[in-house]
């Protein structure tokens, strides 16, 4: 079993990093060759997701996003807490804080044109940790 962690800074609303290069070191440094690699990030107005990395599908995704959680709608969170971040959670909770990659041979199982992305939906710029929990019997 391998636990790490690393940082990325975020801008604010719909901001999609690729994260695909720093798990793969992550992925290296443990020497794990078989097993199943977790990737998530802590908070409630961010996930963690795949998609083909390109500005074409990373613009659908902000629309389609868009589509299903609009920042301009009424939240209930934002009368409670008057944050204006209320569409920020929805959108988090509907992609889900973590995904599990298979890892064979010492490589993530992905294919050849999908990427693991940070997905920071916050009206706020943050540095979000990222974690990676690798579970291995190699």
């Amino acid at each position: 079993m391998h636990f790490a962690t690393f940082h990325k800074k975020t801008t604010s609303d719909t901001d999609i990093i690729d994260i695909t290069q720093d798990v793969r070191a992550v992925v290296a440094s443990s020497k794990a060759k078989e097993g199943l690699v977790t990737v998530g990030v802590a908070g409630s107005t961010a996930s963690i997701t795949t998609i083909e990395y390109e500005s074409g599908a990373v613009s659908d995704l902000c629309a389609a996003i868009e589509r299903l959680a609009p920042r301009q709608m009424a939240y209930e969170h934002d009368a409670r807490w008057g944050d204006g971040n209320g569409y920020s959670h929805v959108r988090a909770a509907l992609l889900g804080p973590c995904v599990s990659i298979p890892l064979r041979n010492g490589a993530l199982v992905l294919g050849t044109w999908q990427q693991l992305v940070l997905c920071d939906f916050d009206n706020r710029g943050r540095t979000r940790e990222v974690y990676v929990h690798i579970i291995s019997g190699s």
